[in-house]
């Protein structure tokens, strides 16, 4: 790892505006692609405004509007929505330095192995898990509510086990140096089954019902139906070959209790009439399950269901 890592941010919305301000404010050298937002971060900074470190200003961001123009960076965050990636791959390719790290902050099952396709081998792919409440109020300002760490695990590159490893504790010395948790992920495939375990029934439900998390859990049927999506989802993973842990939807649920009220990003994609993140969230799962003579039904009505509004004309 270099002294001095080049860090990238490949989508700066919530997340990859989030990570790339507390990564600055730690002193690393980070470069921030933007696109719609360009000019008012180019012109005012990235502001935080976090309910855990107080009130964060980054003046001088270091802004792009092409990856071309961007220095070649060691490692790269994505924290753009999967519905994206395609049209990222090039991107990526463009601001990478030779061997460079590549991190999907993203949601969803299989992220990695289509987008992988997509970039040069010499590239390492990681996937990144990120627990925390926040989105973007404004261009350029982030709403940060609650949490913050970031799991990372291998997905694929040129790197042997022990390599593997190292590239592990070097992304997580990052986090953990900009104040934040982060944990190597020995079995990405099984992490990604647990974060959709939360993501699966509470990113639907707040589009379908127009709630928050406090009001899905304050009320006896959608909690009794949060419970039994999530139960769905375990069996899934447990058919696809990978076992969660005991109690995982009780933990989860009474997480969720002491969080403050949050609307999930998907609340805000269709509020805002941008594309719903259903493949990876919904499509992926439901296909691996399937193949592993698992059905679906509650995760597949939510899924017919939120591809109804998307496709229904404003």
């Amino acid at each position: 790892m270099n002294a001095a890592p080049r860090i990238g941010i490949i989508g700066s919305g919530a997340i990859g505006g989030f990570y790339g301000l507390m990564l600055a404010r730690a002193g690393f050298d980070v470069h921030f692609l933007l696109r719609s937002e360009f000019a008012t971060v180019a012109s005012q900074g990235l502001r935080l405004n976090s309910a855990v470190h107080g009130a964060l200003q980054l003046d001088k961001v270091q802004a792009y509007q092409s990856a071309a123009d961007m220095p070649p960076c060691d490692w790269l965050l994505v924290g753009a929505k999967t519905t994206s990636n395609a049209e990222l791959a090039p991107l990526i390719s463009q601001a990478a330095a030779p061997g460079a790290k590549v991190v999907l902050l993203q949601n969803g099952l299989e992220v990695e192995e289509e987008l992988r396709p997509l970039l040069p081998d010499t590239l390492h792919l990681l996937g990144g898990l990120c627990y925390i409440c926040a989105h973007r109020s404004a261009p350029g300002v982030i709403e940060h509510q609650a949490l913050g760490g970031v799991n990372l695990g291998y997905h694929s590159g040129p790197a042997d086990a022990e390599s593997r490893q190292q590239i592990l504790e070097q992304g997580t010395s990052l986090f953990t140096t900009a104040g934040l948790d982060s944990s190597a992920m020995p079995n990405l495939a099984q992490a990604r089954w647990q974060k959709l375990v939360w993501n699966v029934p509470y990113n639907g439900l707040a589009v379908l019902l127009g709630s928050g998390t406090s009001a899905l859990m304050g009320n006896p049927d959608s909690r009794a139906l949060i419970a039994a999506i999530m139960q769905e989802v375990i069996d899934a993973a447990s058919a696809c070959g990978h076992q969660l842990p005991p109690g995982f939807a009780g933990k989860l649920l009474s997480a969720t209790d002491r969080m403050p009220d949050y609307l999930p990003s998907m609340y805000h994609d269709f509020a805002l009439h941008r594309p719903l993140e259903l493949h990876a969230i919904y499509n992926a799962p439901l296909a691996a399950a399937a193949k592993a003579g698992c059905a679906m039904p509650r995760t597949e009505m939510l899924y017919q269901t939120l591809r109804f509004l998307e496709q229904r004309p404003q």
